[in-house]
């Protein structure tokens, strides 16, 4: 009975570090999935950082009518060149992401409006119906065209960060009701 145990002292120890090897294993593994998590995190942050200074880009264009009349400088204040706005998150005076408008705002269709599609009894379409009695010096004479014209364009804003490779590229179409007179300078 005794030598039956003398040949098992030694048998605990190996069970004991193959089961240490195993736990380190699986700690190393843990490690290594919880270092690309973090990667993965902070890759979906700045994609969503650099989306939203894209978007706000673009919202700061169409709230201007500036895109309109100068599409090649559309930005009241650019940064460095001209359609190009600078974006700092962090707040340290340094900008995180850079966002261009590439190509510049382009004019996809025009179409004027006829004073038959007018609805008088809104304001806007009101000050499109001006003057229609006369039907001199308006585009269309005698076609029945009002004085306003509707006009889409798409705006295009490619946002690059500084810090890391991360490049988002959102394109977004508004609709502008212009003067008939600026059909043909606006939007060829």
């Amino acid at each position: 009975m005794t030598s039956g145990i003398r040949r098992q002292r030694g048998t605990t120890l190996v069970i004991a570090l193959i089961m240490m090897v195993v736990i380190t294993l699986l700690a190393v593994s843990s490690l290594g999935t919880t270092n690309m998590n973090l990667k993965v995190v902070g890759n979906m942050q700045s994609r969503g950082e650099a989306l939203h200074a894209s978007q706000q880009a673009i919202e700061t264009v169409i709230s201007t009518p500036l895109f309109i009349s100068n599409p090649a400088n559309a930005l009241l204040t650019p940064c460095g060149t001209a359609n190009t706005l600078c974006t700092d998150l962090s707040g340290d005076g340094t900008a995180d992401y850079t966002t261009r408008l590439n190509p510049a705002p382009t004019c996809v269709s025009v179409k004027a409006i006829k004073v038959s599609e007018l609805n008088l009894s809104n304001a806007e379409d009101l000050g499109c119906a001006a003057g229609q009695a006369q039907q001199f010096g308006i585009t269309g004479t005698g076609s029945g065209e009002s004085l306003c014209a509707n006009t889409a364009w798409d705006i295009t804003a490619e946002t690059s960060s500084t810090v890391s490779r991360t490049k988002v590229t959102v394109t977004q179409g508004v609709g502008v009701r212009i003067n008939a007179d600026d059909m043909t300078t606006s939007c060829l």
